[in-house]
């Protein structure tokens, strides 16, 4: 609850200030310096210079929660303070959506506010010649004098404008690329067709360049001359203006392009970080083993100079005979300890399927190491998982092939005993796995076997507590399971401990550790769907707050 709090604040601090920045720059364009602007667009200039800079605003921030390596950094940094300003970094993807909402929300205010502009300033140019929307739009025709109205003649029309001119083309440019940028990153597309929203997003590229260009038109001018032609004495004699020195013609200049000064320093820490990706995307990486698991799944063993990693955490794999430019992420299954890297891919889409094909997952026969495709790996970076070893006790529970990072986890603890080595700080691990095929349990059962074994030797057997789930299963294989519940070992995994079928009661779950853990903290470490999260998080807050022996549950998500 503490954690859902902290963001809100945060979340609140952030809708103040663009809240700040739209009524601040609202009133600046209320100033006597556009009031001959405001005479020719009406209120339209002030929504569009407000919502502009909330724009700046939020593109300053919009590349900052995806810079993965100045993630890892902070994650390093904070963690001399409390684990819940570390896990604010968590939810650096979520806070990416909702910058990018706002943008699109402002970039809408922005080009219909524009828009009514356009038909204000063409209006100037019609409208019947004793009106001072006019004589406004007439100030330019002397050659050497600076023009208020960008529309120079009433022989063209706004769409011209948007088109001809550099603000125009530019902002029909970014709103075009704002568009493709934020319908391939729905859900369904993402999901099923990943390889469209990799590209696509890419065009934030175009976006910023546009961006910083948008504003050298100079299109939106202000008064200079204010001593000499004081609006509030001359505005009313407009059709005298210099006839006289008491009211002079007014005199106008553009406002100067203000936002790349917002976006420069985000722009060259993202520049920096894909310099940094990059360098380390071309270091050698060695295919030591690869391995085919049931339920479609492919295991990379990898060795690369100078690895080094914490559990949970995860690493973009490129495959250049695939795709050149496509860079997918993978939670790495392997422990700190080991002298290797792995991961575990599922085959479920077309970039998954050429990885199982290129490096011979479709093959009975050996296949030499130096023969395999090469693999370009960056990171590792940090996620949630890291802090698994700063609770007194954790749930773990995956879905699926969301069991990788705490397979990490759980070597690195079966290391550690093996070794001796004991962690003071952890004492409880309950770990759930819920699975809706058999076979996907066949690549992690070796591992929950030796962990078995181990804390029974080490007299620990209550160290670690798991329940596997099987979700979906046909008659026969029910009535396999009925024949033979009652052998000692599980027909389906192998271990001492059934597999219990149908969906975790997390209620009485959660009920059972809290009364094990009395004014303890336990963190919860989930990777799995959208759909569980939202049940788990309410859980843990829920049970926190019922509890009335100061158990309090710590939601954590895999974030990616």
């Amino acid at each position: 609850m503490y954690l859902e709090i902290l963001f809100g604040f945060f979340q609140l601090v952030w809708l103040g200030i663009n809240a700040f920045l739209f009524e601040h720059f609202y009133i600046v364009y209320l100033d006597k310096k556009f009031y001959y602007t405001r005479e020719l667009t009406g209120d339209a200039l002030s929504w569009a210079r407000a919502s502009a800079a909330c724009l700046n605003f939020n593109c300053l921030l919009i590349l900052l929660p995806v810079c993965r390596n100045l993630l890892s950094f902070l994650r390093g940094s904070c963690q001399c303070f409390s684990r819940n300003v570390t896990r604010q970094l968590d939810r650096n993807l979520t806070f990416h959506k909702l910058v990018a909402y706002m943008i699109a929300l402002h970039t809408a205010i922005h080009t219909i506010a524009h828009l009514f502009n356009l038909e204000r300033f063409m209006d100037g140019q019609l409208d019947n010649h004793d009106t001072i929307q006019y004589t406004l739009s007439q100030i330019g025709n002397i050659e050497g004098q600076a023009y208020l109205n960008p529309i120079r003649s009433n022989d063209t029309n706004p769409t011209v404008i948007a088109f001809t001119t550099i603000a125009g083309l530019t902002g029909v440019v970014i709103t075009l690329a704002l568009i493709l940028i934020i319908t391939s990153s729905m859900e369904v597309i993402r999901r099923s067709y990943f390889e469209v929203f990799w590209y696509i997003h890419h065009l934030f590229v175009i976006f910023f360049i546009g961006l910083v260009f948008h504003g050298a038109g100079r299109i939106v001018r202000g008064q200079t001359n204010l001593n000499a032609s004081d609006p509030d004495l001359c505005a009313k004699n407009f059709k005298t203006w210099g006839q006289n020195t008491s009211c002079p013609v007014p005199e106008f200049a553009g406002n100067p392009p203000m936002t790349w000064k917002w976006v420069v320093g985000p722009m060259f820490l993202y520049v920096c970080e894909r310099l940094v990706r990059f360098w380390r995307s071309m270091q050698k990486v060695v295919i030591t083993k690869v391995v085919t698991h049931p339920s479609k799944t492919i295991e990379l063993q990898m060795k690369k100079k100078g690895w080094k990693m914490e559990v949970g955490q995860y690493v973009f794999l490129q495959c250049p005979s695939i795709s050149q430019f496509e860079w997918h992420p993978f939670t790495l299954t392997s422990a700190p300890e080991e002298d290797y890297f792995s991961v575990h891919i599922r085959i479920v889409g077309d970039w998954t399927q050429k990885l199982f094909t290129a490096y011979g997952g479709d093959k009975t026969d050996f296949q030499e190491a130096w023969k395999m495709p090469k693999m370009a790996v960056d990171g590792p970076f940090g996620t949630a998982s890291e802090d698994v070893f700063r609770y007194d006790a954790v749930m773990l529970v995956g879905a699926g092939i969301g069991v990788t990072p705490f397979a990490s986890i759980l070597k690195s603890v079966w290391y550690r005993y093996s070794n001796n080595v004991t962690e003071p700080k952890l004492k409880r691990i309950y770990f759930y796995w819920v699975c809706r095929e058999t076979n996907a349990f066949e690549w992690f059962a070796d591992l929950l076997r030796s962990l078995e074994a181990q804390m029974a030797e080490k007299g620990n057997a209550d160290f670690l507590s798991y329940n596997i789930y099987l979700t979906k299963w046909d008659d026969n294989e029910a009535a396999h399971f009925a024949l033979t519940h009652d052998e000692k070992k599980d027909p389906i995994t192998g271990l001492e401990k059934k597999t219990l079928y149908g969906r975790p009661n997390w209620e009485n779950e959660f009920k059972t550790i809290g009364s094990n853990h009395t004014n303890t903290k336990v963190g919860v470490f989930l990777c799995g769907p959208e759909a569980l999260a939202k049940t788990l998080s309410k859980q843990c807050n829920s049970s926190s707050d019922a509890n009335p022996l100061g158990v309090q549950f710590i939601f954590n998500k895999e974030n990616f």
